[in-house]
């Protein structure tokens, strides 16, 4: 981190909530005549690394996208590998996250998931449920759209108990029903590798997050990279809906 990094990162210009595409483990493995999964065992490091620096810079949320509703079309033995690892993550890194005072949540569709992982999430959050930190998000057979339809659904189900009417139904009620509703929404989305889009992400949580794009395979994104992008996010002018001169005269 450079010298000019805390002056920038004031409490002001600091996001919230982070949350990062994790994107390039295959690409970095190609590139070193190495199989597909020794790429996302190099990530794993990654992930270490950009947790260590969310806690310095006092995050309150980082999200992580580790795998998505549509990498079950991923090759089986590499889907096979990704549940093994992240298994193998949640048994080896949680009491560590305990011990420096983050909260772990998975958010995603966890009937999908192998029942050996589910049974390691549900006690790493309730060994960490307490901690106040860092809230870590992993994000695991998690889609943006399954998301808002399972927010929808669950209004629909309320409705047709009569605990509400169609009409009680607008933003901050579908907010309410939606992943990570207690969470601030999300200030900063970061993706690796060079691809420039959101890939089904937190759709409704990041309405008004500023993007952030970088050419850095994941497996080489460690605390400078993390701090390139919250040094690029403290530079920009976040106006939701609002004029230049409403902006500066309201942090005058």
């Amino acid at each position: 981190m450079t010298s000019s990094t805390p002056d920038l990162l004031s409490e002001g210009s600091k996001p919230r909530h982070v949350a990062i595409i994790m994107d390039g483990n295959n690409r970095w493995a190609k590139s070193r005549g190495q199989s597909g999964i020794r790429g996302h065992h190099a990530g794993v490091e990654a992930v270490r690394a950009v947790i260590r620096r969310a806690v310095e810079q006092e995050i309150e949320t980082l999200t992580l996208f580790a795998f998505s509703s549509e990498n079950w079309r991923r090759p089986p033995a590499e889907v096979e590998a990704l549940m093994q690892l992240f298994q193998l993550a949640l048994q080896r890194e949680v009491k560590k996250l305990h011990r420096y005072g983050i909260r772990l949540s998975v958010i995603g569709d966890r009937d999908g998931l192998p029942s050996v992982v589910r049974k390691h999430i549900d006690k790493a959050e309730e060994l960490t449920a307490d901690n106040t930190r860092l809230h870590l998000v992993i994000a695991a057979n998690y889609g943006g759209q399954w998301d808002i339809a399972c927010a929808a659904r669950r209004l629909a189900e309320r409705v047709a108990d009569g605990e509400i009417s169609p009409q009680d139904i607008d933003e901050a009620c579908l907010g309410k029903s939606m992943c990570l509703a207690s969470d601030a929404p999300v200030d900063l989305c970061i993706r690796t590798s060079g691809e420039q889009r959101i890939s089904n992400f937190m759709l409704w949580q990041m309405a008004y997050a500023e993007l952030y794009f970088t050419s850095v395979l994941w497996p080489d994104f460690g605390a400078d990279a993390f701090d390139a992008a919250l040094l690029d996010f403290a530079g920009r002018k976040r106006r939701f809906g609002r004029t230049d001169d409403q902006v500066e005269g309201a942090n005058a």
